[in-house]
């Protein structure tokens, strides 16, 4: 006879009870998951990646293949494609891009001395002389330690060579395993769902079926829709720093359009390189940087976003503010890229598992009757 009520709650708290208990046992037993963790670990850039790029591409192989072009000769027309569109983008923009990048790194001791000095001075202005006696504000203090930590730690940059040889190692072993793996993705990734499908009963596979589609809607629209609108206010922030003609505009406008893809967090962490550089030249410098960004996001808000975007995901701004702190601790800069992707699967998830629970609640109490 068992003493332990046998309630739905309490069932439910043995459950989870169990499960981190299992939990806790696996982590005394890391050593037997650490090569799972590995695996995990190698592969996810690659296929992280490839699904991005899969879903950029899936639209034009489609284009092609309705008008009777092979899939497979789709996809090599399309890479050859971009083969000559980024020989062409390297010529055009790849010089630019290395000045920019050379003088940056060369200069960046000196632009840290110069920040300094224009904080200094800002702090001896007369109009900032009311904060002078908050012995909390040493901006001095602060500044010097910036100063010195990257004067110390910018030499170091290329003295670590085995880092940076492993670094180089995974880039490289990343760019050659994407394009197979975008190939296959494209070419037979409707054969791959339908051979899992078929392992499932008929109105379990009719289900999933509709669960999948809904959730390759909402990833494809997102990615689809977020990488125009990054590409679309990364052209708008050139064009608008070199109106102003501010140093290091292409290398400022490559930030803020892969910054973007983080939404709204994105733009206040593109802009603040692009502020600590103007200041060096100008406080005025730094008030133009941020008009060119609020009239950026303001196109981007009204006009741009909204007709590329539109309401396809359906996520409240508040929402999506919540899920990127979260993300954001657990997750760093990756967690926040990937944060609204995967909360939109896991909505898509939950609703049809709930819509699912009600049908099954409901067929029980007909058959009740």
């Amino acid at each position: 006879m068992s003493f332990l009520p046998n309630t739905k709650y309490f069932r439910i708290g043995y459950s989870l009870i169990i499960i981190l208990i299992i939990i806790l046992l696996a982590t005394k037993v890391d050593f037997i998951f650490r090569p799972f963790v590995i695996f995990f670990q190698t592969l996810f850039p690659p296929f992280l990646i490839s699904g991005v790029l899969y879903y950029l591409l899936r639209p034009i192989v489609f284009f092609l293949h309705d008008r009777r072009v092979p899939k497979s000769l789709s996809i090599i027309l399309i890479y050859l494609l971009f083969i000559g569109i980024g020989t062409l983008v390297v010529f055009l923009v790849g010089p630019e891009l290395q000045t920019q990048f050379r003088s940056l790194i060369d200069n960046l001791p000196a632009i840290v001395e110069s920040l300094r000095g224009q904080v200094l001075d800002l702090r001896e202005s007369p109009w900032f002389s009311r904060f002078q006696e908050n012995e909390y504000l040493t901006f001095e203090e602060v500044s010097t330690s910036v100063s010195d930590y990257f004067t110390s730690h910018v030499p170091e940059i290329g003295s670590n060579l085995g880092n940076f040889i492993g670094i180089i190692t995974s880039i490289v072993a990343v760019i050659v395993t994407v394009p197979f793996i975008v190939f296959y993705l494209l070419k037979d990734s409707e054969g791959a769902s339908n051979g899992v499908l078929k392992f499932l009963p008929y109105f379990q596979a009719e289900e999933a079926k509709v669960i999948v589609k809904d959730m390759d809607e909402a990833l494809s629209s997102y990615i689809q829709g977020q990488a125009i609108v990054s590409f679309v206010v990364g052209v708008m922030m050139y064009i608008g720093y070199l109106i102003i003609d501010i140093d290091y505009s292409l290398i400022l406008a490559i930030i803020a359009m892969l910054t973007n893809v983080i939404p709204f967090v994105g733009p206040f962490i593109a802009i603040i390189p692009a502020i600590i550089i103007a200041f060096i030249t100008s406080p005025f410098m730094a008030i133009k940087v941020i008009l060119v960004a609020v009239v950026v996001q303001q196109i981007d808000g009204n006009f741009t976003s909204p007709y590329i975007m539109g309401k396809k995901l359906d996520l409240h701004p508040l929402t999506i503010i919540l899920l990127l702190l979260v993300a954001g601790s657990m997750g760093g800069l990756l967690g926040m890229i990937i944060a609204v992707p995967f909360y939109a699967i896991l909505k898509v998830i939950t609703s049809h598992a709930y819509r699912l629970y009600r049908l099954h609640k409901d067929k029980g109490k007909i058959l009740e009757l």
